[in-house]
C-alpha cells in the first residue's frame, strides 16, 4: 500500500498493520476499499478543519466500522455497528490503549449510522460519521476537494459501489432484522423484505404494561 494518499500518511505502526490484516482477511474488495476511502475522507476533513484527533485511532475506526457485517464478527442479536465497535475495543485492548481512547473508537463505530447526533460529537467520532456519509450517500460531496477525492478513489476504486453496498448491508444483518428497528438500516430490510413488519414505536407505548 502507498504510504501517502491525498496528503494523508497511512499509519504504519504494528497496531495499524495488524488492524489492516484483520480487515483484509475478513472483508472483500468492496468493504476494503470503502473502509480505506472512509479513513482518507475523514482524515482530509479533519485536516481541513484543523480539528484535534488521533490519526491512528481514526484509521482503526474506519477499518473496523463495517466489520460487524462479516460472518466472523456478526453476533446473533446486536446491531452490526455494535459488533464492529466491540471488535475494535477487543483489538485495541491488546495494545494497552487508554480507556478514554477505547471509548472514543467504540462510539465512533457504534454511532456511525446515527443521524442527527453523531455529527455533534467530538472530532474522533464525528469525522468517521461524516466520512461514511460522504462515501455512501455523497454527503457534502461538493465541499470535499475534487483533486483529493479523485486521488482517493483512484487508490481505492468504487467499482460499482452503489450497486453492491446495499446487498452487502443486507447480507450482514438479514438474520437479525429486528436490530434495525429505529435506525436507517431498517430501509435495507424493507428494500429486500417488503412484507417484514418492524416494531412500531407508538404500538410499543400503547401496548406497554402500564395500566393507565
Amino acid at each position: 500500500m502507498r504510504q501517502e494518499i491525498a496528503g494523508i500518511k497511512i499509519p504504519d505502526s504494528q497496531l495499524a498493520k495488524d488492524a489492516a490484516d484483520i480487515l483484509r482477511e475478513q472483508e472483500n474488495d468492496l468493504l476494503w476499499n470503502h473502509s480505506n476511502r472512509v479513513f482518507l475522507f475523514g482524515a482530509v476533513q479533519g485536516q481541513q478543519a484543523a480539528q484535534p484527533y488521533d490519526l491512528e485511532l481514526l484509521y482503526v475506526s474506519a477499518l473496523f466500522h463495517d466489520l460487524g457485517l462479516t460472518k466472523e464478527y456478526s453476533s446473533p442479536d446486536l446491531r452490526f455497528e455494535v459488533d464492529g465497535a466491540n471488535a475494535a475495543r477487543s483489538f485495541l485492548q491488546q495494545y494497552q490503549i487508554p480507556e478514554e481512547s477505547l471509548n472514543l473508537v467504540w462510539d465512533a463505530i457504534a454511532l456511525h449510522t446515527t443521524i442527527g447526533i453523531t455529527e455533534h460529537k467530538t472530532p474522533q467520532v464525528s469525522l468517521l460519521y461524516s466520512a461514511v456519509g460522504l462515501d455512501v450517500m455523497g454527503d457534502n460531496f461538493d465541499q470535499f476537494p475534487a483533486k483529493q477525492r479523485k486521488e482517493i478513489v483512484e487508490a481505492f476504486p468504487r467499482n460499482n459501489f452503489k450497486e453492491e453496498i446495499i446487498p452487502a448491508f443486507y447480507e450482514g444483518f438479514k438474520h437479525k432484522p429486528e436490530t434495525t428497528f429505529g435506525n436507517i438500516k431498517a430501509d435495507v430490510i424493507s428494500h429486500y423484505q417488503p412484507d417484514y413488519r418492524h416494531k412500531n414505536f407508538c404500538e410499543c407505548i400503547i401496548h406497554s404494561p402500564w395500566s393507565e
